[in-house]
C-alpha cells in the first residue's frame, strides 16, 4: 500500500512534466479501441471502464472497451499485438496474461517484447471465498476442513491467471488434491454462488458486493499484507503459511512499435484521474499505483521472474 501511494505520488509529479501541445494534440485523432482479454464484470473489465471514461473525457476521442476473452487472456493479447502500434488499438492487461502465460504456454508472441508497458493502474489482492453452505467460517476452519474432505474443486478465471495459481499454491502447501475448473474471467464466480463450487480465490472487486449481501464468506487474502478494503481478513501468511503472496495487478499496454509521445500521453492522463478514482478503486478493493513506463516494465520483469520459478512447480496441474 504505501509504495503503491508512493509511486502515484512520483507519477503526479511527473505528470507535471508534459509533453509538447502539438503532440499531446495529434493524439488521439479518432476512437481508440480499448480491450480486455477477459469477459464483462470483471476486475479487469471494471478498472478498464472506469479509467477509459476519464480518458474519453480528457483527451476529446472515444475509449471505447472491447472484450476478448478466452485462453487465459492469449486470445485478446494476441489481438493487440497484431494490431497497428499508432495508438489507436490498446490493451488493460493482467499478471496472467503477462508474467504467467510466457512460461505456462507456448506462444507465438512476447507480452514482455511485443507490448509496451504505458501505466500501471493498480494492484489488487485475491480473496479466499467460499460459499454460504461450506462448513467452515473462518480461515482456520477452512485449513482444517479441507485437509480431510473427500473431493473439492475450485474455480479460476483461467488456466494460469493469480485466481488459478493462489488456489494451486495454497492446496500444495497443504498436501491437498483438489479438482480445477477454469471459466472465462468473471463467470467464475458464477458457479461459485450457486454451491457447485467449493471455493476460489477471486479479485476483491469482482466479488465485494457479493461479500457485502451476504451470497459469499470471505476467509482470507493472498496478498502479503492485509487488504486496506477488508481490513479484518488475515492474510494466508500470517494463518500458517509465511511467504504465501500471489496478488493481481493491471495496467495499459500497447503494440510494440508504438511511438512514445502516444505512450506519454496516455501515461500522463492515467496518472492525472487516478488520485480522482482512489477512493472507488479503494472502496472495491483496489489500490492505485500509477508511475512511468519504466518503473511499470521493470516491475513486470520481476513479477514474470517469479512466476516462472512457481510455473515449474506448478505445471503439471496447469492443462
Amino acid at each position: 500500500m504505501n509504495t503503491a501511494r508512493a509511486l502515484l505520488a512520483s507519477a503526479a509529479l511527473a505528470g507535471a512534466c508534459t509533453l509538447a501541445p502539438t503532440a499531446a494534440a495529434d493524439y488521439p485523432d479518432r476512437p481508440v479501441k480499448v480491450i480486455v482479454a477477459f469477459s464483462p464484470g470483471g476486475t479487469t473489465d471494471t478498472l478498464t471502464r472506469s479509467v477509459t471514461n476519464t480518458l474519453t473525457q480528457k483527451l476529446g476521442q472515444p475509449f471505447v472497451v472491447e472484450n476478448k476473452p478466452g485462453a487465459g487472456g492469449n486470445i485478446g493479447t494476441e489481438y493487440v499485438v497484431r494490431a497497428a502500434a499508432d495508438g489507436h488499438t490498446l490493451i488493460v492487461n493482467s499478471v496472467g496474461p503477462i508474467a504467467v502465460n510466457p512460461s505456462l504456454n507456448k506462444l507465438p508472441y512476447s507480452p514482455l517484447t511485443d507490448l509496451v508497458p504505458m501505466v500501471q493502474i493498480a494492484t489488487v489482492p485475491n480473496v479466499l471465498v467460499v460459499p454460504p453452505s461450506f462448513p467452515a467460517q473462518d480461515i482456520q476452519g477452512f485449513l482444517k476442513y479441507v485437509k480431510t474432505a473427500r473431493q473439492l474443486n475450485y474455480s479460476s478465471t483461467g488456466v494460469g491467471t493469480s485466481s488459478h495459481l493462489s488456489s494451486y499454491m495454497l492446496m500444495d502447501e497443504l498436501g491437498v488434491n483438489a479438482t480445477h475448473v477454469p471459466y472465462k474471467g468473471a463467470d467464475a464466480v458464477n458457479d461459485l454462488l450457486a454451491g457447485r463450487i467449493d471455493f476460489m480465490f477471486a479479485t476483491i472487486p469482482s466479488v465485494i458486493g457479493h461479500i457485502r449481501a451476504g451470497k459469499l464468506r470471505a476467509l482470507a487474502v493472498s496478498t502479503s499484507q492485509r487488504s486496506a478494503t477488508l481490513p479484518d481478513l488475515p492474510t494466508i501468511a500470517e494463518s500458517g503459511y509465511p511467504g504465501f503472496d500471489a496478488g493481481s495487478w493491471f495496467g495499459f499496454f500497447a503494440p510494440k512499435g508504438t511511438p512514445q509521445q502516444v505512450v506519454d500521453v496516455v501515461n500522463r492522463e492515467v496518472n492525472a484521474a487516478l488520485p480522482g478514482l482512489n477512493e472507488q478503486m479503494l472502496r472495491e478493493g483496489a489500490e492505485p499505483v500509477g508511475g512511468s513506463p519504466a518503473q511499470f516494465g521493470a516491475f513486470i520483469q520481476r513479477e514474470h521472474d517469479k512466476w516462472a520459478v512457481l510455473v515449474r512447480k506448478f505445471a503439471p496441474e496447469a492443462h
